[in-house]
């Protein structure tokens, strides 16, 4: 079958992409930015087609072949601000319209439970959203998850960070309310069970796990399962507006995500129960199980997503035109040394930020962080996916990888920190000798400041990293 996925860059998608092409489809996937989608990591007969188009731009979506299947529609916006509302009916009505000229039988869609009688403006957005794409020619199957459990889920590693970094908890109110999670394991075997299954046209089902918890609860069970005893103290007086900062603060979020998963969490979010599990003979994975789940993925260090790769940062770069490094109008650090070993120079290379840490001046690094998030920026707590191998498209602390290549020795990343500018850090080795070169564009005349300003501080930070990847 010929399936089109689309936001193939993210989450959701980098999961189910790989089941997809296992059981043998043609899968093409819809992206805005092609050099955001790393094909590296596919080979033999297993890789998918590239199609570059907006859903926000009817005339890119022409391009959709005519003979797809069937087609995903795993397009959110948790991370977006201002008229988000406008934006995504405006790409449903843009998609349902395209999916309507090809041969497709079925659109399927990820969205979110919609049972309270007052939702979040997000989760009204999304339900809007169904309705667009149910009222098309292709017969719609609207699959609703509630809160999602797995290693790199922007819930579980909100948890995460909340358990693992405070004993104790002075909490918003809205930790009482009640949800539904569901393992991603589970979620991927909804969306691939019911492609094409007749029976699930034109029909929304709820898809959960087998607990009803707050979110008390969930964070105890988390603790519980990791082996952590925490005080969670909840006070009435927090507002949204505290609420979300609190969450920025301490996790690795991003302020608009805190501020919309606030909105979403004073809502209850449980299902309404259905056989669509007995159906696809698919078994519900309780909350906790999911937890030791999404662990053994971290442990062995195979976490397919994240949702911090599905995020642009603040600037929201398409990274193949970043990926060319200015030569003029800028400020350079060039510093180059030789290397005994080149391919343990490119093992810590490949390996750097995250747990590693920048080799050197780590505090410093770490206050930049903390300054960035400060001012609003996506901080330092963002790590990176994989200790040892990192792809073209993925977040690293507060930079996005615009071009990783192993073979070649070559390591491009594009700052998303707050900045009066742009900045880039590449890393290359060649005939035994590594080159490590810091490039910024300022903005104005406060750039250029900025640039003066920091310069001592690149001095020692610099000249000690290289010195660590080359010894």
């Amino acid at each position: 079958m010929k399936i089109l996925l689309t936001g193939a860059t993210g989450y959701i998608a980098q999961r189910l992409l790989p089941v997809l092409l296992a059981q043998g489809h043609e899968v093409i996937c819809l992206v805005r930015d092609a050099g955001r989608f790393d094909t590296g990591k596919f080979d033999g007969a297993n890789v998918p087609l590239i199609m570059e188009a907006d859903l926000l731009d009817s005339a890119s979506l022409k391009a959709i072949p005519e003979d797809i299947d069937a087609a995903y529609y795993l397009v959110h916006s948790m991370s977006a601000v201002g008229e988000f509302t406008a934006l995504e009916e405006r790409a449903a009505r843009n998609f349902a319209y395209a999916i309507a000229h090809t041969r497709a039988q079925q659109v399927i869609y990820l969205t979110g439970i919609a049972n309270d009688t007052k939702l979040s403006p997000h989760l009204a957005s999304r339900k809007n959203v169904e309705e667009i794409l149910s009222i098309g020619s292709v017969p719609l199957t609207a699959l609703r998850a509630g809160i999602i459990v797995g290693s790199g889920s922007a819930s579980f590693e909100i948890i995460r960070d909340l358990v693992e970094k405070l004993p104790i908890m002075v909490a918003p109110k809205w930790l009482n309310t009640r949800c539904q999670p569901i393992a991603i394991r589970n979620v991927i075997e909804f969306l691939s069970g019911v492609l094409l299954k007749a029976d699930t046209y034109g029909k929304h089902f709820d898809i959960y796990g087998s607990n009803i918890l707050t979110y008390k609860e969930m964070l105890h069970q988390f603790a519980v399962q990791r082996g952590l005893k925490r005080c969670i103290i909840t006070l009435p007086v927090m507002t949204p507006r505290l609420s979300s900062y609190w969450l920025y603060f301490v996790t690795s979020t991003s302020y608009p995500l805190a501020r919309n998963l606030v909105d979403s969490m004073k809502v209850d979010v449980v299902a309404v129960t259905n056989d669509l599990n007995s159906l696809l003979g698919i078994k519900l994975i309780p909350y906790r199980e999911a937890i030791e789940l999404a662990f053994g993925k971290i442990e062995q260090d195979m976490v397919l997503s994240t949702w911090k790769d599905a995020l642009g940062g603040a600037r929201k770069a398409r990274l193949y035109g970043k990926i060319k490094v200015p030569e003029f109008g800028v400020f350079t650090d060039v510093k180059t040394m030789k290397v005994t070993d080149p391919k343990i120079a490119a093992d810590r290379i490949f390996s750097i930020g995250g747990a590693a840490g920048w080799y050197y001046g780590d505090w410093l690094w770490n206050f930049r962080g903390f300054l960035d998030k400060l001012f609003g920026g996506v901080g330092l707590k963002r790590g990176r996916k994989n200790a040892s191998t990192i792809s073209t498209g993925e977040s690293l602390d507060f930079w996005r990888v615009i071009y990783s290549n192993r073979n070649e020795m070559r390591l491009l990343l594009y700052a998303e920190m707050r900045l009066p500018g742009e900045a880039w850090l590449e890393f290359t080795i060649v005939n035994g000798l590594i080159t490590q070169t810091a490039t910024f564009r300022p903005l104005g005349l406060l750039g250029r400041l900025y640039w003066y300003m920091v310069l001592p501080f690149h001095y020692f930070i610099f000249n000690g990293m290289i010195k660590k990847i080359a010894s």
